[in-house]
């Protein structure tokens, strides 16, 4: 019923279209981009939903007071403490390896304000993890949710963090002003 309720919201009332065309296995960590507005977050969860799979999320941890902490904990909201430099990343490659399924949507940017630099925590859940990052983008221009990429880290950050830019390059966010590589 939920899935058929958010395919009807996301693809027919708000007219978006999906162009993914890479497989998803049972572990793997979602990079999408552009961040630039909190829509992207309603946008994820219908997509995700009217998909039908789950994905958790990291959000900061400011937006888990009451009444919003629990629901966003129940949606697969993991807080973070953005000010304090803590083995997250480490706590959560773990967290992959032990279980059977682990599906994590990260903003790269950290972010809706305009940066050039990119967070790297994702890379390195997913690098300690030996787990893949499907490339997720968010295109308000054309009402598209595409995934066409999908990279498995090698160690080589530098690269394949200029590699993951270059593939969100051409996606606008619905602030396109506050996107930038």
């Amino acid at each position: 019923m939920m899935q058929s309720v958010c395919r009807f919201i996301l693809y027919r009332m708000m007219g978006w279209t999906a162009q993914v065309s890479v497989p998803h296995p049972k572990k793997y960590i979602i990079a999408l981009a552009p961040h630039t507005s909190n829509w992207d977050f309603l946008m994820g969860q219908l997509y995700s939903r009217a998909e039908g799979f789950r994905c958790d999320f990291m959000m900061k941890k400011e937006w888990f007071f009451w009444p919003l902490g629990p629901l966003f904990r129940a949606m697969g909201g993991i807080p973070v403490q953005r000010s304090r430099h803590t083995s997250l990343t480490d706590q959560l490659a773990q967290v992959a390896r032990s279980r059977d399924e682990f599906h994590l949507c990260v903003t790269p940017e950290g972010t809706r304000k305009a940066v050039t630099e990119w967070k790297r925590g994702f890379y390195y859940i997913a690098l300690k993890a030996d787990i893949p990052i499907l490339l997720y983008g968010l295109d308000y221009g054309s009402k598209r949710i595409v995934c066409t990429k999908m990279l498995q880290p090698s160690g080589d950050a530098e690269a394949q963090m200029a590699e993951i830019k270059d593939y969100f390059k051409d996606f606008k966010g619905k602030h396109p002003e506050l996107f930038t590589i």
